[in-house]
């Protein structure tokens, strides 16, 4: 179990072991969601919107046609010169 003491300014510090499980570093935002059975949960909001990002992009590189690094390049080149890939 870890505890983290509020401040009258309603600051906390993250415990070390919590900020390696959820991967935190400076900076990263923490998002706080209630489940269903009103429990709160803490999530580092970073990561869950990556998760968020790959899931709505899932399968966008193959309907484009790119599998590979050099597929990737001739997309980037196409984008920034106009060449055709």
């Amino acid at each position: 179990m870890n505890l983290a003491k509020l401040s009258a300014k309603g600051q906390i510090t993250v415990p070390v072991e919590i900020r390696r499980l959820l991967g935190l570093k400076s900076g990263d935002k923490i998002l706080f969601l209630q489940n269903q059975d009103g429990e709160i949960v803490v999530k580092n909001a970073s990561s869950k919107a990556l998760r968020k990002a790959q899931a709505a992009f899932a399968g966008a590189a193959e309907e484009m046609g790119v599998y590979s690094e050099d597929d990737i390049q001739a997309l980037v080149d196409e984008v920034r010169y106009g060449k055709e890939r």
